[in-house]
């Protein structure tokens, strides 16, 4: 499975207004349910301003960002997980992600059509985590009744984590809620790919006037979803649509700054999706390109060698590593190497995110 967010959310709670700002691309956005029926797949540049201080002292050939995947899944509605709507399709879609963005409609404004007919973010999350929830009730279900009459002692243990999850999912909470200390339970929970034990990030959808503070829907959303131990964040998806409309990037600031805002909900937004995949970013620097590359947090340097090249990690011999702020600080490579501030490091040194890599190996 690709490593990518899905965009979920009723329908016409601007997440295709969002994702179009994300990828500029323009995927339809309209005024009616459903406008989004096949799901729309971008890949999106991470926004990274050390990748252009580095190039400033380096001055390399071209710069190449990190990416993200990001899917615009069509709007869920009541009845999904029994076919209603398109639901079936949508919950396949969903099933295919990696993490869930959840985007809420926080904004009053009679205009836009609500498809249940007045705004309330807590209905509207209740009604999506209630149709994720009962389809992962019936994958629970048919695991229990797979392997309850047997009788080995893994299967015991596969089955106290299948009703930890059948209690929580009866009691209209999401899998993710469950905590398992063992690393046995924490595979078996991992390997049953529950929809609602995806990682999850929540997008409350405000007017202009609430973008930096919130309103009193995103205070209860916030408040709500703590023991998911999700996190939140605020945007305007109209604002955002504007910021996209401006061609430069000095502009761009001068438009936020006078909003007080010193980032873009779009950018914030694309950060905080690679955080939910468990994504980080080690860097490399040469005349031929500065280039950030994607790792999963936690990785080995032999295995982030082999995201360069799978002949990096066959043949590792070691890593020079020198961390960002001190190639910044002393300006180059050979400066850093001068001072010490190049560690040598073997196969199993785990790699921070920003860290300058340069990899040894011999094929």
């Amino acid at each position: 499975m690709a490593l990518r967010c899905g965009i979920v959310g009723l329908p016409n709670v601007g997440k295709s207004t969002l994702f179009n700002c994300l990828s500029n691309t323009k995927a339809q956005a309209a005024n009616f349910p459903f406008c989004t029926i096949e799901p729309n797949l971008s890949i999106i540049t991470v926004p990274d301003e050390r990748l252009n201080k580095l190039a400033k002292l380096v001055k390399p050939k071209k710069i190449i960002p990190a990416t993200i995947e990001i899917v615009d899944i069509a709007g869920l509605v009541k009845g999904a997980s029994k076919g209603e709507g398109l639901g079936n399709k949508f919950l396949a879609n969903i099933r295919e992600t990696s993490a869930i963005i959840h985007v809420l409609r926080c904004f009053d404004d009679n205009n836009i059509i609500h498809v249940n007919g007045s705004i309330n973010p807590i209905r509207d999350k209740e009604i999506i985590d209630y149709e994720l929830q009962i389809k992962d009730l019936e994958t629970i279900e048919s695991y229990i009744i797979k392997i309850q009459n047997r009788g080995n002692k893994q299967t015991k243990l596969q089955l106290e984590v299948l009703l930890k999850y059948k209690e929580a999912l009866e009691k209209g909470e999401s899998a993710r809620t469950i905590q398992f200390e063992t690393k046995d339970e924490q595979k078996i929970a991992k390997d049953l790919f529950l929809l609602t034990n995806k990682p999850i990030l929540y997008v409350c959808n405000v007017d202009e006037s609430a973008v930096i503070s919130g309103n009193k829907y995103t205070e209860i959303i916030n408040e709500i979803i703590k023991k998911e131990g999700a996190n939140l964040l605020i945007v305007d998806a109209k604002m955002e649509s504007e910021i996209a409309e401006i061609e430069t990037y000095e502009e761009r600031l001068f438009f936020l700054s006078e909003l007080g805002l010193e980032e873009s909900g779009a950018s914030r937004l694309i950060k905080s999706a690679y955080k939910l995949l468990y994504l980080e970013t080690f860097l490399t620097a040469g005349k031929q390109e500065v280039r950030a590359w994607t790792y999963l947090k936690g990785s080995k340097a032999h295995q982030c060698a082999g995201i360069i090249h799978s002949d990096f990690e066959k043949g590792f011999i070691r890593a020079e590593v020198i961390k960002y702020d001190d190639f910044i600080i002393l300006g180059s490579e050979n400066a850093c190497r001068e001072v010490g501030k190049m560690n040598i490091e073997g196969k199993e040194y785990i790699v921070q995110d920003g860290d300058i890599i340069h990899f040894l190996f011999n094929v």
